[in-house]
Order: structure tokens, then sequence, then C-alpha cells
């Protein structure tokens, strides 16, 4: 059953077929350029997606480069394997030249009187196949395209020139002894091997045909030419068989080579995607040996063996530093146990007494261990603790806020029960004393109401979709009713809050609400631990750049306690007795959600200094804002 091909692959197979329809229109000579070789086309004539003759840029040094199409190295190493046969056939008829050469000297050493145009042909065509070899030593001789034509310079230098010095050999000499029949292998051989099957048995048959063209020869002049036919007949066959032979030899070699090239071609991307993905791990990545040397590292693995900026590329030596001395003894108990817990175990590395790191560390062996045998490499997963440690709060806050959201959701109902039962106490006529209790009911429902919302406006649901907001127009009212609920008033400049905004309308990406809630909470804390001084809460809205804006709230007053500071956006953490310790909580989560950020600093180059609280919020284009 045909399975669909990609459309790459099939625009491919459909011009092959096309080229073979054309080549069986033109003839012989059109088709050996479809199939040059059974090793495909050289280097010179690979088509490298339309950069005719030119390899693509980078290609065997670059990375891109192992991620280009296993077609494309195929052609590059077919090239190759022709020019190598190429060059090995060459050398062969240069090392046949030279036999034949001295084997007519030795002759006439030894007082056999030969022909002179025996030895000058002898002699020459070893000054031909020698000069041809040496000449493709320095340059780049071997095209298959070339080789695959009768007319081609290549086959009329190589195989024409051995047809047809060894042809007049055999018919000029064909009074001696001396039978010159063997040496039509070699061009044989030579197009079986380098040229299409067609023009191989083509070879074969001018072979055969200067053969019987010589039995005819010695028949016409009165010499009994029975024996020499039949030879001739035996030796053609034999060069029919030899041809085929080498042919289907040489394509078998050609599929066996492009599949190993192909293999090794995915085998390297494969390699290259590896060395990627690890790269980008943001988990430290050793290959140790059993003498403590690195083999690989990636560049996380170097940050956390540094004390600063990264160690060298590997290979290096983990032996000889102090402080990876943890490292090496952990190293040394994995290979002498052969085993390593699945969790890892924790190393702690000392560069200087400032500067402590606890790494978790994680090995695996090359292979299973067994009794017989002994590993070489282990690989090391390493990762800084802190990581470890706030990664595991992520994963219990995150429990701890969907048990949360269900049970403040649960909360809710039996609270409005409350609330409502409490209201309808109030309106029945009460003493003084009643009257207190149910206020601080009512009171307390309140608080409780306020911490209910707050859980769930930071557990997890569906997130609303963020709209563009005009900032300095909602910063402008949030504070205005903010001022008036405190009992402030904005204009005068003695006031306790300053509002200062920008000159042009500045737009966010955000929810109106969530922003006002933001503000809201940042200007309780301000007003809360700021001193009585003009100015005290100072809130600011400005442009940081095209794609950013800064809204900040400052506050005129103590320092925060650096064990407080440590905690300050961390949730059911408050300085105050009946504080939730969820409002910087939910100003971050809500900053987060919409792509920004909230940021605390000291200001203490203001006099008096103050405590700064500074939302990174995203702007938009004004034409985005509706009117």
């Amino acid at each position: 059953m045909r399975q669909d091909l990609p459309p790459a692959d099939r625009r491919g197979t459909e011009r092959r077929r096309a080229e073979r329809r054309r080549s069986q229109r033109r003839g012989p000579d059109a088709g050996a350029d479809a199939q040059a070789s059974w090793f495909g086309p050289s280097q010179g004539d690979t088509d490298w997606g339309g950069l005719a003759h030119e390899a693509p840029e980078g290609a065997g040094g670059d990375s891109q480069f192992f991620f280009q199409p296993a077609r494309h190295l195929h052609g590059d190493a077919s090239g190759d394997a022709f020019q190598r046969l190429y060059r090995a056939f060459l050398g062969a008829r240069a090392a046949l030249g030279l036999a034949l050469a001295a084997t007519q000297l030795m002759a006439r050493a030894f007082g056999t009187l030969a022909p002179d145009w025996l030895l000058g042909l002898s002699v020459g065509y070893a000054a031909q196949a020698l000069g041809l070899w040496l000449w493709s030593n320095f340059v780049q001789a071997g095209a298959a395209r070339q080789l695959a034509r009768l007319t081609g310079w290549q086959w009329l230098l190589s195989i024409g020139f051995d047809l047809a010095l060894f042809g007049a050999l055999h018919m000029l000499d064909a009074g001696s002894g001396l039978s010159f029949a063997a040496l039509f292998i070699m061009p044989v051989l030579m197009a079986g091997v380098l040229t299409p099957r067609l023009f191989a048995l083509a070879t074969a048959a001018l072979a055969t045909l200067v053969l019987l063209g010589a039995a005819l020869w010695s028949l016409a002049h009165g010499v009994d030419a029975g024996l020499r036919l039949t030879q001739a007949g035996l030796v053609g066959s034999g060069f029919f068989v030899v041809s085929l032979l080498a042919s289907e030899l040489a394509s078998r070699l050609a599929r066996e080579e492009q599949s190993a090239r192909g293999s090794m071609e995915l085998a390297r991307q494969q390699a290259e995607l590896n060395r990627l993905v690890i790269d980008e791990m943001q988990e430290g990545v050793l290959v140790v040996d059993r003498r403590g040397r690195v083999r690989a590292a990636n560049p996380a693995a170097r940050a956390l063996l540094s004390d600063g900026g990264m160690v060298r590329t590997a290979p290096f030596q983990l032996r000889g530093v102090l402080a990876w001395a943890p490292l090496v003894a952990a190293v040394e108990r994995a290979f002498a146990e052969g085993v390593w817990p699945e969790a890892g175990r924790d190393v702690q590395l000392e560069f200087h007494v400032a500067l402590q790191r606890s790494l978790r560390v994680r090995m695996r062996f090359t292979r299973r261990r067994e009794s017989d045998a002994s590993e070489d490499l282990c690989v090391l997963f390493v990762e800084d603790n802190r990581n470890v440690q706030a990664r595991s709060r992520q994963e219990k806050l995150a429990a701890m806020g969907r048990v949360s959201a269900g049970i403040a959701h649960e909360i809710r109902n039996p609270l409005a029960a409350i609330a409502q039962a409490n209201a309808l106490l109030a309106e029945d006529g009460l003493d003084a004393r009643s009257a207190q209790l149910t206020g601080m009911v009512a009171s307390n429902v309140q608080r409780l109401k306020r911490i209910v919302d707050d859980v769930m406006e930071v557990a997890p649901g569906v997130v609303p979709e963020p709209m563009p907001v005009n900032a300095s127009e909602l910063v402008a009212q949030v504070c205005q009713d903010w001022a008036r609920t405190n009992g402030l008033e904005l204009a005068p400049r003695s006031e306790l809050l300053r509002v200062e905004l920008a000159e042009h309308a500045i737009q966010v990406s955000f929810e109106p609400e969530h922003l006002r809630r933001i503000l809201v909470n940042l200007l309780d804390n301000g007003l809360r631990h700021a001193h009585e001084l003009p100015g005290a809460v100072q809130v600011s809205l400005r442009a940081q750049s095209e794609q950013w804006a800064v809204l900040s709230v400052l506050s005129l007053g103590d320092a925060i306690p650096p064990d407080v500071e440590r905690h300050l956006f961390e949730p059911f953490f408050s300085t105050r007795s009946r504080g939730s310790g969820l409002g910087l909580y939910i100003c971050r989560e809500l900053c987060e959600r919409y792509g920004g950020r909230i940021e605390y600093a000291r200001r203490v180059e203001l006099e008096p200094p103050g405590n700064e609280f500074s939302v990174i919020l995203k702007r938009v284009a004004a034409h985005a804002v509706p009117t």
C-alpha cells in the first residue's frame, strides 16, 4: 500500500520521473545526465538548492549544517566516493602503464627484439596514464556527468583511450604469441564501477567488438582465425559478466554508503539537538569520569561551580580546587558504591567565608551497574538548593491556595447568615451592652468577609482579560476617593497626600478594578507607616519607556526591618495582629497576572528617607483606549 509522501519528497519524485521520460525521448546521452554514476553527481555537479556548483555557506563547520536535509549530505558524500574511486582507477592505469613499459624494456634487455612501435605505444600509454593520475591529485578531476558521456573528455582520456590503445596493441601484434586481451579488463571494470549500467555494457561491447575485429583481421590475412574467434567470444562474454558484476557491486556499495551517511546525518542531528537542549536547561549537567575529569558541562553547571561568572568550558579537572573537594568526594563515593539515591544528596561548596552554595546532586551512570562491570562515566544533575526550596514552596503555596479557596467558598454562606442575623438583632431595641456586642459581631463579620474576598481573589480560576486603561485618569480618581474616605484633601500642599501625574495620559494593559485595589492597598500601607509630615504619602505615575509605565507610592517613614523585608510579599505574613497578611501578596499576584511586577526600595537619598513601592505596568497605544 503506497504511503503519502511529504510535499517536498513528492515534488522530487515527480521531477525525477519527468527527467527519466525526457531522457528516454532524447537518447542515451541525456539519460546519462539523469544518472551520471552509481555514486551520484560529483561535488562540482551537486545542486545546492539553487546555488549551482557551490556548497552552502558554512557547510561542514556551522551548526546549521546539521539541520540541512540528509539528501544534501548524500550528494556531498557520493561526490567524495566518486572522487576516491576515480583516482584509484587512474592510479591503477598508471601502474598498468608502468608495468607494460617495464615489460617491453626488460624484454629488450634480455635480447628479445620487440617492434619499436610496441615499445613506443607502451611508453606513451604509461606517460599518459601517469600524467592523468598526477593531474587528478592536484585538481578536481572527477565529474560523473562527463565520465558517463561517450563524448566527455574524462571518458575519452581514460576508458576511451584504453579501448583504442589496447585495441591497437591487440590488432597490430596479432602474429605474436603475446595476448593483450587481458588488458581490456581495466576499462571494462572502470566503466562498470563509475558509469551507469547501460554505458558499462556499451564499454564491454566495444571491447568485445575490438577482439572480434582483430580475429577477423587475422582471417583476412590468411591466418586460421577459428581459435581466435572462439577466444574472442569467450573473453567478450567474460567482459559482459565482469561489467554486470562490477555494476551491481558498485550500485550496492553506493546504496550502503548513502544509507550509512544518512544514518550518520541523523545521529549528528540528534547529537546537536541534545546539545542545544542540555545547554538551555536550568539544571546543571556534568559528565564526569572516575579520575574526576569533567568531559562535558552545560552553562548552568559551569555557573554553579564558580563564585561569580562561569568556569571554563569542558574538559577540565575537578580535583585540585579546594571548593570542589566535597563534589569530588561525592563522585568517588558514587563510583565506589555504584548506587546513588534517586532524590539525590546535598553537597556544600564553600568558595570563601562570605559565599557558600548548597547543591542538590543527582547521579546517573552510563549503563546499568553489574557485579563484574565498572562504570567509567557518570552524569551529574546539579541544582542550587535555593531553587529546589523555592519550587517546593511554590508547590505548597499552590496546594494551599486551592484548599484555602475551597474553605473560603464554604465560609461565605454561613458568614452571610451571621451578618443577616446580627442585622436583625440590631434592629430590635437593645440595651447599650447588647448593642455593643452586635457592633463587635458586625465588625468581625466585615473583617472575615475581607479575608474571604482576598483569598478568593488570588485563588486559581479564570483570569480576567486585560483591557486598555487610562491609568492617569484612574489614579487621579482613586486617590481622590481614598483621600475623601480618610478625611484628607489633595489640593493644599500642606496636606499629607501628594499626587504627581505625567502631563500626557498614560494607557496601560490591566483590569481597572484590580489596579484600583492595588493602589488602595499601597495607599493604606503608606498611610499606616508614614510620619505626620506634609507630603508624607506621595503617588506618582510616569512613563519609563515606550513599553512600560511606573506607578509608585512613597511613604516617608521608618525603614522596614530586614527580617520583615524578606517576607513582604509572602502570604499570611503581617506585622499587625488584625491583619490578614494577604495585601502585598495579592498586589504581587495581580501584577504578575497582567505581565507586570511590583518592587520595593528604600529611598535613603530623600530627606527624610522613605519606603517606595513601584508597580511596573505594560503600556498600550493611545488609540486602543476606549473613549
